[in-house]
C-alpha cells in the first residue's frame, strides 16, 4: 500500500508518516521499483500505535521509548508502567496549571463590568504582567 492510503488507514498525514520515518521513530518503508514507499501489515499497526500514544499525549520522544518497548518481547512490563506512570505526572503537572490560569481569568472576568467605561481588569492585569496575582 502507498503513504496516501496508509495515512488514510492510520489516520495520520502523509507529511507525518514521512517525519515519523525521518526522525527514526518508524522503520523507512520499503521502497516500489518507481521510488514509491510501500507499507505493509506491520508498519500500519506500527502507525496506528504512535497515533493512540501521540492522541494519549506521549511526547516523540516517550513515543520512540514505548515502541521500543512494544517491540522487546524481553521486556518487563514495569518499565512500560514506569513511564505511563511519569507521563501522568507530567499530565497533573499540566492540569493543575491549566486550572490555576483558569481561575485567574475567571476572576478576571468576574471583575470586569463589561460596559462601556474604558476600565478593564482584564487588560490591567495583562498591563501588569499578572503582579497582583
Amino acid at each position: 500500500m502507498n503513504i496516501g492510503q496508509a495515512a488514510k488507514i492510520s489516520g495520520l498525514s502523509a507529511k507525518m508518516i514521512r517525519y515519523y520515518e525521518a526522525i527514526g521513530l518508524l522503520k523507512p518503508a520499503s521502497r516500489s521499483d518507481s521510488g514509491y514507499r510501500r507499507y505493509n501489515p506491520q508498519d500500519l499497526h506500527s502507525l496506528a500505535f504512535i497515533k493512540r500514544s501521540r492522541d494519549l499525549g506521549f511526547s516523540l520522544e516517550q513515543v520512540g521509548k514505548l515502541l521500543t518497548l512494544w517491540q522487546d518481547r524481553q521486556r518487563a512490563s514495569a518499565d512500560v508502567k514506569a513511564l505511563a506512570h511519569r507521563h501522568i505526572d507530567e499530565l497533573n503537572r499540566k492540569i493543575a496549571e491549566l486550572s490555576g490560569l483558569r481561575d485567574t481569568l475567571q476572576e478576571l472576568v468576574e471583575h470586569c463590568q463589561g460596559d462601556q467605561r474604558p476600565d478593564c481588569p482584564i487588560l490591567k492585569d495583562l498591563a501588569s504582567n499578572g503582579a497582583g496575582h
